[in-house]
């Protein structure tokens, strides 16, 4: 009698726990009118698949697979409006990377972006200075390629569609070609990240001017 109750109750828990995230990926939607901003932007409503409400979220994240071996990194910024100057609040940043071995890992039941992305992926909303941070590992590169190691990010601001902003890269990767380190057009502003080692964990930095650079950007609508 005791394990029917028990086994009641975790089935009970269970399917709570599922409704409660179907109903924040049901209600994480598109804003209803939001101006359209960026070029194709494929996958990019994998932000909306936040396990949690936007409302819930808050300025500060760390990744699945952070505490397993590999050089741990703090990333932190300030997000501004277009202007530059005034700090956003209310962002949506949602960010996905490889593993050690440079594969976006599964773990076997993915129903959604999850199944592209991996499950080391994460949303932060910025708090009311503009501020964001992520505790992660450093990605690897690719498998045999020749590609830089990159952090994928994808930013939903109150009013518009989600948007590519350039990957977070790491400056001294020897694999990050010149004309990634020197774009002159870079979305969202430059995505080289100088790091710095404190406390056994490395340190960064990146800040982000909404629109800056981004295809199709309504910046002329925008309220000042």
């Amino acid at each position: 009698m005791k394990a029917t109750i028990i086994i009641q109750l975790l089935l009970g828990f269970t399917a709570f726990t599922a409704c409660s995230q179907n109903t924040a990926q049901l209600q994480n939607e598109r804003e209803p009118g939001a101006q359209i901003a960026g070029g194709r932007c494929e996958g990019c409503e994998a932000v909306y698949e936040c396990p949690i409400l936007f409302d819930k979220l808050n300025e500060t994240d760390t990744l699945p697979g952070f505490n397993e071996p590999g050089q741990k990194i703090e990333i932190n910024g300030t997000i501004f409006k277009p202007d530059g100057k005034t700090p956003a609040a209310g962002v949506i940043m949602y960010v996905y990377h490889t593993d050690q071995k440079g594969v976006y890992p599964k773990k076997g039941n993915e129903k959604g972006l999850d199944r592209q992305h991996g499950y080391i992926r994460g949303w932060i909303k910025t708090n009311a200075l503009g501020q964001y941070r992520i505790y992660t590992l450093v990605p690897a590169s690719y498998p045999n390629s020749s590609n830089p190691k990159h952090i994928h990010t994808v930013i939903k601001e109150p009013g518009k569609t989600e948007y590519w902003i350039d990957d977070f890269v790491f400056e001294d990767d020897p694999l990050l070609p010149e004309k990634e380190r020197t774009r002159a057009r870079p979305a969202g502003g430059s995505g080289v990240m100088k790091t710095g080692m404190k406390d056994g964990m490395l340190r960064a930095t990146r800040n982000i001017i909404l629109g800056l650079h981004v295809e199709n950007y309504p910046l002329a609508k925008t309220k000042k």
